[in-house]
């Protein structure tokens, strides 16, 4: 007898559900969405509880305000049954060859500095030779592609037992991802952030980061065949994107924070 499992099917949720989702997200109230994307405000609420449907402009215009991301912005417009408006093409796609030049550009041109590129979801999406010397030491197994980096930074058999300030890393990239949930709504990030505060530490993690006296950045202090290296890092994104995939994916690139780690990666072993 082959058994037969049903597949529950939700419903997608209509516009006005997610369109108020995103405004109480945002914390705005429906008068301050109102004037600053100029339609009236019992308009707006009449979308809201779906009294009304808005125009394919008018969802374009609101996730605009809302500073709604590019891919939820197109799952608005599903729920209001209209076509996806921005376009999410693969990396290796013929169209975005510029896109893919600019980060082989950046990420040489970075070197002998560590320089990575994540996407949305923090996996890896590309890497110069240099970010080899944050990965000495790291259980091959979290290696394997889709390679994750903040599991890979946080897992005990990751770079974690490597680096100095595990507490304060810790700290700075839960942060981060908690305001990534709060920016995005995205599941798979709230999947990530609680596997992520399941990891070990024997560190105090501070719940706020407040610099210490001289302190103007949160370092990465990392051990590496018997020295320590100490870096900071900068985020780019790219400027004015329309596609999905280039909206989403950030450069980071590690500088040296002392004298003793610069002269280190100029001269490698």
């Amino acid at each position: 007898m082959i058994a037969v499992t049903t597949v529950t099917q939700v419903p997608p949720q209509p516009v006005g559900t997610l369109l108020r989702a995103w405004r109480e997200r945002r914390r705005i109230s429906q008068l301050d969405l109102s004037l600053t994307a100029e339609i009236s405000t019992r308009h707006l609420s009449f979308v809201e509880t779906g009294r009304s449907k808005p125009s394919r402009e008018m969802v374009l215009r609101l996730g605009e305000h809302l500073d709604v991301p590019l891919r939820e912005r197109n799952q608005l417009l599903l729920a209001a049954g209209y076509a996806p408006a921005y376009r999410q093409a693969g990396l290796d796609a013929p169209e975005m060859s510029a896109v893919r030049e600019a980060v082989r550009l950046l990420l040489a041109g970075h070197d002998p500095y560590p320089a990575v590129v994540v996407d949305r979801g923090w996996h890896l999406v590309d890497s110069n030779a240099s970010a080899g010397l944050l990965l000495e030491g790291v259980d091959p197994a979290l290696l394997a592609p889709p390679v994750n980096v903040l599991r890979l930074t946080l897992h005990p058999d990751g770079m974690a037992p490597h680096i100095v300030n595990l507490g304060e890393w810790r700290a700075h990239l839960l942060g981060t991802l908690r305001r990534q949930v709060a920016a995005t709504a995205d599941p798979a990030l709230t999947a990530l952030l609680d596997e992520l505060r399941g990891y070990p530490c024997d560190q105090e993690v501070p719940e706020v980061e407040v610099p210490g006296p001289g302190d103007i950045f949160v370092p990465l202090r990392l051990r590496h065949r018997g020295t320590e290296l100490a870096f900071f890092s900068a985020v780019a994104t790219f400027g004015t994107p329309l596609d999905v995939t280039m909206a989403e994916l950030v450069i980071e690139s590690f500088f040296p924070a002392d004298e003793r780690t610069a002269a280190r990666l100029r001269t490698p072993e």
